[in-house]
């Protein structure tokens, strides 16, 4: 505790905000998709300012060190110069670039009012992986994922197979917190087996290009697809609460 309590105020907000990432980026299970993960963030940052502004010692102490290194002093070393320079030329240039970019008008067509996950159909709730979760049958999930899936799905399972670039909404970026993650099994399991053609009304319009892969893939095989989806993703389904 005295270790901490001797760190200078700029560290210790660091410390707090690094910690926050970690939990909400890592611990927090299943894992929150990167919009939320800013907000929290953003929330932490706007907290501990509010908490810092309401002590003048606490304030001056976190202020004064990037008020040395903003003014600068005498004799000091020439990398401080240019990392300050740098600084301030740097940061201005990238909010810049980041306004000019949102406000920018584009010419893609705009983005379709949608139900990304809509409701699966009665018979499709609850339905959970009859298949044993085996090294064998994940291994068998993998080849026939490679076999059907990959060449859109990617085999690092990160939506960039080699078609993906054909196809608008892109394939499923299996490693996003925000797909599988947040999905149950027998979400996936009706997704495969009725592909973009068997999405209800309100999931219109869709331009999914899925096929339906009930006709060509045994329910068996679909289920060892997904048990790999997961098992390769580091993901685990989400479950009925």
């Amino acid at each position: 505790m005295n270790v901490l309590k001797r760190l200078p105020m700029l560290v210790k907000a660091g410390l707090i905000l690094l910690i926050i990432y970690v939990i909400v980026k890592f611990v927090i299970k299943p894992p929150l998709p990167s919009s939320l993960v800013s907000l929290y963030m953003g929330l932490a940052t706007v907290a501990i300012w509010m908490y810092l502004s309401l002590y003048d010692d606490k304030m001056e102490e976190f202020m004064g060190p990037i008020k040395v290194f903003l003014r600068g002093w005498r004799n000091e070393n020439i990398g401080i110069t240019v990392a300050r320079v740098i600084i301030l030329v740097a940061v201005p240039l990238y909010v810049g670039a980041s306004v000019y970019a949102r406000l920018t008008p584009s010419d893609e067509p705009p983005i379709e009012q949608r139900v990304i996950h809509p409701a699966p159909p009665t018979e499709f709730v609850g339905l959970s992986n009859p298949i044993p979760h085996t090294p064998e049958n994940v291994l068998a999930g993998k080849g026939l994922f490679i076999a059907y899936c990959s060449p859109c799905h990617g085999i690092k399972l990160d939506g960039k197979g080699p078609q993906y670039k054909g196809f608008n909404p892109p394939p499923a970026n299996f490693d996003d917190p925000g797909t599988i993650a947040q999905l149950q099994e027998s979400y996936l399991f009706w997704r495969i087996s009725k592909g973009g053609v068997g999405l209800p009304i309100e999931g219109q319009p869709w331009k999914s290009a899925m096929p339906r892969w009930e006709t060509r893939i045994t329910p068996d095989n679909i289920w060892k697809i997904i048990m790999f989806e997961y098992e390769g993703s580091g993901h685990t389904p989400r479950t009925w609460e």
